[in-house]
């Protein structure tokens, strides 16, 4: 009885072996750090049948940044049941999951790493965006977005990604804590908005009406309303 001999793979399959190794590589060093060698050895094949699959190093990176990106998107992905904070939280959670887990990946996924430039590259980072952008318009039930509405998402989508590049420079702020801000940072900006606009101003009634006491939209309330003494009166006389 033979022992110790290695399965023969389909091409498909060793292919998405290869890309999983490689984005656990990349998701613990750089990119630029991890050769061809290195995935290779950690495969378990020589590094002329890595090259068999895959032409070089840019395009099995693209790969495995392909496979993180829709990860990512799912990360969005939430039952539309229940409060829209709850709801974001969860998201949030299931984001910053990715985050810690695929750290510098990540950052190669929205930073570009060694595809800086590539169009490929850019255009999977923009789908990820957009993912995001389309599963909170759908957490709102809005078809067709108002133009405050649609900078009020994606400024907060990008608020997300920014917040996470600076967590995982040092990680100074506990995480949880980012989550909720992030939850509270999307009711601020839709709160600012509405001040400005009456279908704004009627969106997050309605998004607020069904949310808990308890719930993070009703935390930010309790937050806010604990710093009102301390904020000075503005005062409506000119200053001179």
């Amino acid at each position: 009885m033979r022992t110790g001999a290695r399965r023969r793979m389909g091409v498909e399959e060793r292919r998405q072996q290869l890309i999983g190794v490689a984005l656990e590589l990349f998701s613990h060093r750089s990119p630029d750090e991890v050769s061809i060698d290195e995935i290779a050895a950690a495969a378990g094949i020589s590094r002329p049948l890595v090259y068999h699959y895959f032409p070089g190093k840019q395009s099995l990176y693209e790969a495995a940044l392909r496979r993180a990106a829709d990860e990512l998107a799912d990360r969005f992905v939430e039952p539309r049941q229940g409060p829209l904070g709850a709801r974001l939280l969860r998201v949030m959670g299931r984001f910053f999951d990715f985050v810690e887990e695929h750290g510098p990946g990540f950052w190669a996924l929205m930073r570009g790493g060694p595809a800086v430039g590539s169009s490929t590259t850019n255009a999977m980072i923009d789908e990820v965006r957009q993912a995001a952008y389309e599963q909170i318009l759908a957490h709102l039930g809005v078809t067709d977005p108002p133009a405050r509405l649609e900078l009020v998402v994606r400024s907060w989508v990008s608020l997300a990604e920014s917040t996470a590049l600076l967590w995982l420079d040092g990680r100074r702020i506990p995480r949880a804590e980012l989550e909720l801000q992030l939850v509270h940072d999307f009711a601020a900006l839709a709160a600012v908005s509405a001040a400005y606009d009456d279908e704004m101003a009627a969106l997050l009634l309605h998004m607020l009406a069904e949310e808990p006491a308890d719930g993070p939209f009703g935390e930010l309330v309790d937050r806010l309303g604990a710093l009102l003494p301390k904020v000075p009166a503005v005062s409506a006389q000119p200053v001179l």
